[in-house]
């Protein structure tokens, strides 16, 4: 057996994980548990919350943006048991009966905390909040949701005319409109819909490519009355239907699941079998990009739970090739492509990245920072205005990386360091538990090194 350094340096202010791997042998084996899909954990939070009766969750994520979503709901009424992955009971208070809470609201490192939150407390007509975020959140652009629920009659104040956090909000009677989103964003779509859930009349969002459905879906298990045109690109919801708790079983993230199938793709003689993924139509992006660049993924005991489908996700080592991706598959794939860049730097040819410039104002700006970090290790990577185009086939050799507190920064870096030369030191790791707190645990587990 040979053996590696998989270790984490703490200091008092971060953890900085060290990956070594063994000169030969690394292979990577097993069968995975991922975490719950951090958007529907959001989400069944949230509407259960806002719902009438008890909602039980399974399968909830326990990173921390979830449990920033939780806080912010108990202190506006709701009452949610501790977050646990068996089992979490919401007993919801009913629509449009969220407390002033008695003191700000944090929504962590949460874009989607605070965005889709937001609909909600714009839409609650006498009563004040605040709310926040931590040093990342608090500088990532608020006006794409703001601008529309103004639109709707809310008023909302913010730092930075309006843009950016900490926000005030005068809840207020809104009215629906028809918003036609320059950019296509589930955040941007919930935070409307949500909003459409206390107007009278109908609320309609047409967004220029399809984002993710959870939204939707969730609404409708709820009670709302929901039409989708998938010819336009447009939801509509209508104002005034009760909601009725429910009992929602979150599938694995498979925005997690995307380390691991980059992961075996790239190391030889992998093969990995990730149980219960989500394979939403609007969420499998990276299984056609990763099918593009010739990645041996196979779907096994597809199935429908609760409304969302699910299969396992068999991957095996392959040989990957270049390939181009943009326009509409980018909405679908756009949290998996720091990852998908790491595929790239091992794929051989020229993989270009387009359409892709959300990305900049994400926890990091992912473009830079992967393009930098990346190129750190002896990648050859070059930053477009909208993307990356990454020159594949470079052997990587460890190096000092940072992931600037971006929890897929941290973890896209790991999945790298395991075909890199020598050791590889991650900055700042402890971010990976914003979305996957057994992060490091796993890639221990599937480490299986033979000489």
């Amino acid at each position: 057996m040979a053996t590696a350094i998989v270790t984490l340096n703490k200091t008092p202010k971060q953890e900085n994980l060290i990956i070594e791997p063994p000169v030969t042998g690394l292979s990577l084996q097993g069968t995975l548990q991922i975490p719950g899909d951090k958007s529907i954990s959001h989400r069944a939070l949230m509407l259960g919350a806002i719902a009438q009766g008890e909602t039980i969750i399974e399968g909830l994520l326990l990173g921390e943006d979830p449990r920033s979503t939780a806080e912010c709901f108990r202190a506006m009424g709701a009452e949610i048991s501790p977050l646990n992955s068996q089992k979490v009971i919401v007993k919801g208070i009913g629509l449009g009966k969220l407390q002033e809470p008695l003191d700000i609201l944090n929504a962590g490192n949460s874009g989607t905390t605070i965005r889709l939150m937001l609909g909600l407390l714009a839409s609650h007509p006498g009563r004040f909040f605040c709310v926040t975020g931590d040093d990342s959140l608090r500088s990532r652009p608020m006006s794409r949701v703001i601008k529309p629920l103004e639109q709707m009659g809310a008023k909302i104040w913010g730092r930075n005319q309006n843009s950016l956090a900490p926000l005030a909000i005068q809840g207020q009677s809104l009215k629906p409109i028809h918003y036609h989103s320059p950019i296509a964003s589930a955040q941007v779509k919930s935070c409307i819909l949500l909003a459409g859930l206390m107007s009278e009349g109908e609320t309609t969002v047409t967004e220029p490519a399809l984002s993710r459905d959870h939204s939707e879906r969730m609404l409708q298990g709820f009670g709302a009355t929901i039409i989708i045109d998938p010819t336009t690109n447009s939801v509509t919801i209508s104002g005034g239907h009760v909601l009725t708790g429910q009992k929602v079983i979150v599938p694995g993230d498979i925005s997690s699941a995307a380390f691991w199938l980059v992961a075996a793709s790239i190391v030889p003689g992998s093969e990995l079998l990730i149980d219960n993924v989500g394979i939403n139509p609007t969420r499998t992006g990276i299984l056609e990009a990763l099918a593009m660049m010739g990645a041996d993924i196979t779907l096994e005991n597809e199935r429908i739970v609760t409304g969302e489908p699910v299969a396992d996700l068999r991957v095996k080592y392959s040989k990957l090739k270049a390939c181009t991706l943009e326009g509409a598959l980018i909405p679908r794939l756009i949290d998996e492509i720091p990852i998908l860049a790491v595929a790239a730097v091992f794929a051989q040819g020229t993989t270009i990245i387009k359409d892709a410039a959300e990305l900049r104002v994400k926890e990091s700006d992912r473009l830079a920072v992967m393009a930098t970090e990346l190129n750190r290790m002896g990648a050859k990577i070059t930053e477009l205005p909208d993307g990356l185009e990454i020159t594949g086939g470079t052997p990587l050799n460890g190096a000092t990386v940072d992931s600037y507190t971006d929890h897929r920064i941290a973890m896209s870096l790991a999945i790298a360091a395991l075909n890199a030369k020598g050791a590889t030191q991650i900055e700042r790791a402890e971010a990976a538990a914003v979305s996957y707190p057994q992060f490091i645990t796993t890639l221990q587990k599937i480490m299986n090194y033979e000489l």
